[in-house]
């Protein structure tokens, strides 16, 4: 597989074959950080697979990063977050990955990252995972 990743300029974007992929692209499509001091995504339909029972869990994933040279571009985050659809696992490790990947891709100085579980079973689950840069 290309370590190279890159999203259609125009028309309808593919469907990600993987996490792996999701995550080359956020490396590929970063671009030169302006001079902001935090930015904030809320991807309000996360889907994710219950590596358990097989079955979709939905929710919302909060990222949060104070940028240094990159910033990650938006249109990436939709296919990166997409990525995850097929992908099983748990609610806490996708927290910890999350904010690994986006680590690996644009080394902020910090991201800090909120998954929101939507009730299943009547049971409600928020993880959190944060990454400093150099740690």
């Amino acid at each position: 597989m290309s370590d190279e990743y890159y999203l259609p300029r125009s028309g309808p974007m593919p469907r990600p074959n993987s996490v792996e992929e999701g995550r080359g692209v956020l490396k590929q499509e970063a671009f030169d950080a302006p001079n902001v001091q935090r930015i904030t995504f809320r991807a309000l339909e996360f889907t994710a697979i219950c590596p358990k029972t097989g079955q979709p869990d939905f929710g919302t994933v909060e990222i949060a990063y104070t940028p240094r040279d990159k910033c990650i571009e938006s249109k990436s985050m939709k296919f990166y977050m997409w990525s995850f659809r097929d992908h099983g696992a748990f609610c806490e490790s996708l927290a910890a990955q999350i904010a690994d990947d986006i680590m690996w891709a644009i080394e902020p100085a910090s991201v800090d990252v909120t998954v929101y579980q939507t009730a299943r079973g009547g049971i409600e689950l928020t993880t959190e995972a944060s990454r400093e840069y150099g740690e």
